[in-house]
């Protein structure tokens, strides 16, 4: 079906038979720029005490945490663009007969198993950054708060469908409780 991305198997234990529809790889390019924004942000806020101890007005203030806390904020904004593209690479999620699957994690993997008659609300997201690169967020919510989860970097053509397909589904499962 064109517009869909390749389907690709993951080391997922139990799971090794699901073929799994990965993120569109436009995600990693809007986390980046939500990454470079908020480290920009952040690390401004936390020079203001720097930027006075120099000028003299705060001199009093230690040095040393004076010029750790923006350098903190960009050690952590580099790893952070490091860690960005294997993050989305590990996303991904598969249609089955009775439920949806969602996997994402690096280090702390996590497989969410939805059924599809537990699901109550789904909604599509599209906030300026996602629209820029033309990627949406599926959010799903059961009756169970553990169980809720959204979805980022699902292609625009295929959000529709995919939440579509996914609440008649679930229509059909409740239908038939």
């Amino acid at each position: 079906m064109p517009g869909l991305p390749a389907r690709t198997t993951h080391d997922v234990r139990g799971l090794e038979d699901v073929e799994w529809t990965p993120v569109s790889p436009k995600l990693i390019p809007a986390h980046y720029l939500v990454t470079v924004i908020t480290v920009g942000i952040v690390t401004a806020v936390l020079s203001v005490p720097l930027i006075l101890m120099l000028t003299g007005v705060w001199p009093a203030y230690p040095a040393w945490l004076a010029w750790a806390l923006p350098a903190v904020m960009l050690a952590w904004g580099v790893l952070e663009m490091i860690l960005v593209p294997r993050r989305v690479r590990a996303m991904g999620y598969a249609e089955r007969d009775d439920d949806f699957l969602f996997k994402s994690g690096l280090w702390f993997r996590r497989v969410l198993a939805v059924p599809y008659g537990r699901l109550q609300y789904l909604d599509v997201k599209e906030g300026p950054v996602q629209r820029r690169f033309g990627i949406r967020s599926l959010e799903l919510q059961t009756a169970s708060a553990s169980t809720n989860a959204t979805i980022e970097g699902i292609p625009v053509e295929d959000s529709e469908r995919l939440r579509d397909a996914l609440m008649a589904r679930g229509q059909a499962r409740l239908a038939g409780l």
